[in-house]
């Protein structure tokens, strides 16, 4: 993709927030985001959640509590990005803090033996959809521009996309159902979705937490993505003490 194709996609998702230092790399040719310390990544947060906070693209605005932008460490290694805020999340402003949240504090804390601090978690919608029903595309369209700068300032290392709205979301091009195509990893381009373009960084699909509160079953397939994000990583799993 040649850099004005990449400007007109940027363009067409909305995306004016440019990473100060970015630019195009002498060795690969791609554009390249600076490392920014953490204190410039809280403040470029801060800036991002602001503007959103002053959005007017998305109609679920109006009918939400409160906009949840994320939360967790900005220098985080590992973000996980869900689909939109719930019921709970609306009340407090703060993303999985319901019952699915819960599961997801356990893989995090009893299952890669992180605390919920030291990773990132965020959505690609900020607004709760009425009745939790699934995002529509033009509301996902007005909100992924604040998701992909929340990329390209936190620079995560691995991404972990939870279900199937926030994979498409963040890969589009990828091929077959959350089913299918959980388990592996694909690139995601810190140009944006659909972009060949900018670094690139891992994500890993999966399922959603609330939908293994409703099929059980299928959390050990969850744990075999998380087992593969963390040798990725190479973050030990955690010897379970006897009880």
């Amino acid at each position: 993709m040649t850099p004005d194709v990449s400007k007109q996609v940027l363009k067409f998702w909305g995306v004016k927030f440019v990473v100060p230092g970015s630019g195009k790399s002498a060795k690969t040719g791609r554009q390249s985001f600076p490392r920014l310390t953490r204190k410039e990544k809280i403040q470029y947060l801060a800036d991002l959640d602001a503007e959103m906070h002053k959005n007017e693209r998305c109609g679920l605005k109006a009918g939400c509590t409160n906009m949840v932008f994320g939360e967790g460490d900005p220098g985080a290694e590992i973000m996980f990005v869900g689909e939109a805020p719930g019921f709970e999340e609306d009340q407090q402003g703060r993303p999985f803090v319901g019952r699915a949240g819960q599961l997801l504090n356990d893989i995090i804390t009893k299952g890669m033996g992180l605390k919920r601090e030291q990773v990132y978690i965020g959505n690609v919608i900020k607004c709760r959809p009425p009745q939790n029903r699934t995002p529509t595309p033009e509301e996902v369209f007005a909100c992924v521009p604040y998701l992909i700068r929340q990329l390209q300032i936190i620079h995560p290392k691995v991404i972990v996309g939870l279900g199937a709205s926030a994979v498409r979301a963040l890969i589009p091009d990828a091929e077959g159902t959350i089913s299918r195509i959980r388990g592996h990893f694909f690139e995601y381009h810190l140009d944006g979705p659909g972009t060949d373009t900018g670094e690139t960084i891992q994500i890993m699909p999966t399922f959603h937490p609330a939908y293994l509160l409703r099929n059980p079953a299928e959390k050990a397939k969850v744990w075999d993505d998380i087992k593969k994000v963390m040798a990725f990583l190479n973050i030990p799993i955690p010897i379970k003490k006897n009880a």
